[in-house]
């Protein structure tokens, strides 16, 4: 049975902090502080995500605490300006928010927490209710399987499947997340693509191939 946590669902964390609107400035800040956690999200009504509230947004009131606004309109978004000044949460999130739904793969959620910069991910249902929060740790979870769970999953899900007929001729070790495959196949073809769905196991840092075709095999 395939066990690997491929969706944001499988890693995610449930118990999440968040803010209403109308949360205040220095409440957010000490939220942040107290939870140890760098952006939170911004609810509505029964838990509807309406927006983020991250470190970034609260660094313009710092930043501009010392300066002439005037000279900084030319060089720096308004909002950045405008939120300077705000004082709740509706003033200072991120709006629209970038979320995730469960069903996103880690691979995803990773791919889009890099394009837009976010350490952070809300994750929410269908009719954009929070359902947990998933962060660059959370993604990272699945590097702590260990290796003899990495081991079963590549003999059951890649070899079994893609070499019925030479499985018990091929050997997998898995050292530090690491797989060695050796042996040899029937089907020197489908070498590549044992491969590519070994590294694409959940957990697995890399691959070593070593599988080479029996003599007469085509």
């Amino acid at each position: 049975m395939n066990s690997s946590p491929h969706v944001v669902s499988d890693v995610m964390t449930r118990a999440v902090i968040a803010v209403g609107r109308d949360a205040l400035f220095k409440d957010i800040v000490q939220l942040m502080e107290r939870w140890k956690v760098s952006a939170l999200p911004v609810l509505e009504g029964e838990g509807r995500v309406i927006g983020v509230v991250s470190e970034a947004d609260l660094l313009p009131k710092e930043e501009f605490r010392d300066s002439d606004p005037d000279r900084f309109t030319q060089q720096r978004r308004l909002s950045d300006l405008a939120k300077a000044g705000a004082v709740t949460a509706e003033e200072l999130m991120s709006s629209p928010a970038i979320t995730v739904h469960g069903t996103t793969t880690l691979a995803e959620a990773a791919r889009i927490m890099a394009r837009r910069g976010v350490k952070r991910l809300p994750v929410i249902d269908d009719e954009g209710m929070l359902q947990g929060v998933v962060s660059r740790s959370d993604l990272l979870k699945v590097f702590l399987r260990n290796d003899e769970e990495l081991t079963e999953e590549v003999r059951h899900e890649v070899v079994d499947r893609l070499f019925p007929l030479s499985a018990d001729h091929i050997r997998v070790e898995v050292a530090e997340g690491v797989v060695t495959l050796t042996g040899w196949v029937d089907g020197p073809r489908l070498v590549p693509v044992a491969e590519r769905l070994a590294r694409a196991v959940e957990g697995v840092v890399d691959v070593r191939c070593h599988l080479s075709a029996r003599l007469g095999a085509e």
